[in-house]
């Protein structure tokens, strides 16, 4: 028992451990996606599309599996998210060159397919509305949770300039083309989106997992009454 409890305890801590480096030591804002909602999901896709597919490739999810299932008939997405490959069949990949990219950004753009499972998607809701001016940086921002980042804010024209203040906290943006409110929601339907790209089959292996557990639930009562109708005569 004891040797469970250290286990227990140590396996507790190096989760923690893992999180706040994840984190960067940041304090994390909830995302609270719901992979149910598919507009959400759509506007997410529509928004990665728009602003982050020329960087950062989903190279392990294809088109075709996307379109069905957020719902997108499969001649819409082609004509309205299907900026790249040729058949719907496709990977979601970019045509960036790797080692131009490296040299551009410090480092190539990493694949976002399983972002959301490496850092979380309250990491990447807080992420996304963290930056703030930086001179000295080479795109003139930096952000929050990922300091001196090597990536540009992409959706400055969305959110505006943020600034931090003498107590390192970062101000309210100005100048974008979105309020706050609004602002929060396009970063959520993003991450909700890539939070679904990480795992297509969540919500289907969830509800596997719930049937299993009812059956196994329904099959316990019959075998507990089973074995009561085999030893009732046994003394």
């Amino acid at each position: 028992m004891k040797n469970f409890i250290k286990a227990f305890v140590f396996g507790l801590a190096t989760v923690s451990i893992s999180v706040l480096a994840s984190s960067g030591g940041a304090n994390l804002d909830h995302a609270n996606n719901d992979l149910t909602d598919k507009e959400s999901l759509k506007n997410g896709f529509k928004t990665y599309i728009n602003y982050c597919l020329g960087c950062h490739q989903l190279q392990y999810q294809r088109y075709n599996r996307t379109f069905k299932d957020l719902g997108i008939e499969e001649a819409d997405g082609v004509e309205n998210y299907m900026y790249t490959g040729e058949k719907a069949g496709d990977h979601i990949t970019n045509t960036m060159p790797t080692k131009e990219a490296a040299k551009w950004f410090g480092s190539a753009p990493p694949d976002l397919t399983l972002e959301a499972r490496l850092r979380s998607p309250d990491w990447i809701y807080t992420y996304l509305r963290s930056f703030y001016m930086d001179d000295k940086r080479p795109f003139g921002v930096n952000n929050k949770v990922f300091k001196d980042v090597g990536m540009p804010h992409v959706l400055q024209d969305l959110q505006g300039v943020s600034s931090v203040d003498e107590h390192g906290n970062i101000t309210p943006a100005m100048g974008g083309s979105l309020t706050t409110e609004e602002y929060d929601i396009v970063v959520r339907d993003l991450t909700n989106f890539l939070e679904y790209v990480g795992e297509p089959s969540k919500l289907e292996r969830e509800s596997m997992g719930y049937n299993v557990l009812i059956f196994l639930f329904i099959f316990f009562i019959i075998s507990y009454f089973l074995k009561k109708e085999y030893w009732k005569d046994v003394h």
